[in-house]
């Protein structure tokens, strides 16, 4: 029977009783994220795609491994002979993300359905140098030919977001995909995928994180428009919520920011044939008129402007739970009764 091997970068099944020295190919290191970039510690390949960093072909040969790596455990402290448990120990100042927020005493909160408005943007000279250095170059390279029509190699490895599965011959076809739809969000040391939020601190947890979608496998990239994720977090001030998305080289002319007072839409087109969307309903309520778009060659800033010195528990607003409704039926003998 096939086990599945835990080894970094591999995530593949294998026969216990047939397993050489040389049956795998993983990476010894650890992952690093920096300046946007992602990669191995054992070797130097990095990229800012977070699929292409799933796809990095492990550094080192050895045998399979069929043991699982142990959750971190939450440490037991005793004082005076006595075990207090962790959650006392957690220091106050997180203890006002406790809620969702209130309607304001006087000002309601906007409708979300207000017409959204562009946020006036500011483009820094950084960008402008770099988006002029990739013209010129790409002026003088000859065209490339595409060469995506041909058969898909064996060894191919799923693009779709946290499958790692690879091309085996026309049966691999046959087998759902099983992936996430979303992108990968690291905040505060926590990381998931924005489409199921199923947030760990450990990154092999957050790679073996089962897909919460099903379709079919995605051997090639797309030709055309791509639509990549993007690494962003946020911080804040008492004034102002500042959001930065990691979308190197954007096109200030195919790119939009549009807000209303809770709602955010962005659409970003960078690295050339790249592209970023995301919506979302804000925690909060922001004054579009203060607020501003910083567009630099590394990255992109949407700084918005509180309407109220408030402190936000999160950058989203999550959606409101349905209500559970008792509906009145009648059952076989006409008595009423409630579902």
């Amino acid at each position: 029977m096939s086990v599945l091997c835990y080894n970094k970068g591999c995530g593949q099944r294998f026969d216990p009783e047939s397993n050489p020295e040389d049956a795998c190919t993983y990476h010894p290191g650890v992952p690093v994220f920096h300046d946007a970039l992602k990669g191995w510690s054992c070797c130097k390949r990095r990229t800012t795609d977070f699929s292409d960093f799933l796809s990095i072909v492990g550094c080192t040969k050895g045998p399979h491994n069929s043991v699982k790596p142990l959750e971190p455990v939450k440490p037991d402290v005793k004082v005076s002979g006595e075990k207090k448990e962790l959650e006392d120990l957690k220091p106050r100042f997180n203890e006002y993300v406790i809620q969702a927020p209130k309607p304001l005493e006087f000002i309601q909160r906007p409708s979300s359905d207000e017409p959204l408005v562009e946020i006036q943007r500011k483009v820094a000279p950084s960008l402008s140098q770099a988006l002029e250095k990739l013209r010129l170059a790409g002026d003088e390279q000859p065209e490339e030919k595409d060469e995506d029509g041909g058969e898909v190699k064996t060894g191919t490895t799923c693009k779709n977001g946290g499958c790692s599965k690879t091309y085996n011959g026309p049966k691999t076809d046959e087998e759902m995909c099983s992936y996430h739809p979303g992108v990968p969000i690291f905040h505060e040391g926590m990381k998931y995928w924005s489409c199921c939020k199923r947030k760990t601190s450990d990154f092999n947890s957050f790679l073996s994180q089962e897909g919460c979608n099903k379709g079919s496998h995605q051997w090639r990239k797309d030709t055309g428009k791509k639509v990549a994720p993007c690494r962003f977090d946020w911080h804040q001030t008492g004034s102002q919520v500042t959001m930065s998305i990691y979308a190197k080289n954007s096109n200030p002319e195919l790119c939009s920011v549009e807000a209303n007072s809770v709602s955010l839409k962005i659409h970003l087109n960078f690295e050339g044939d790249k592209e970023f969307e995301l919506k979302m309903n804000l925690w909060g309520v922001i004054d579009i008129s203060k607020s501003v778009v910083n567009m630099m060659a590394a990255k992109v800033e949407v700084v918005m402007k509180k309407a109220e010195p408030m402190t936000w528990a999160r950058l989203d607003l999550p959606p409101p739970k349905p209500e559970p409704t008792n509906e009145k039926t009648e059952n076989q003998d006409g008595e009423r009764v409630i579902a």
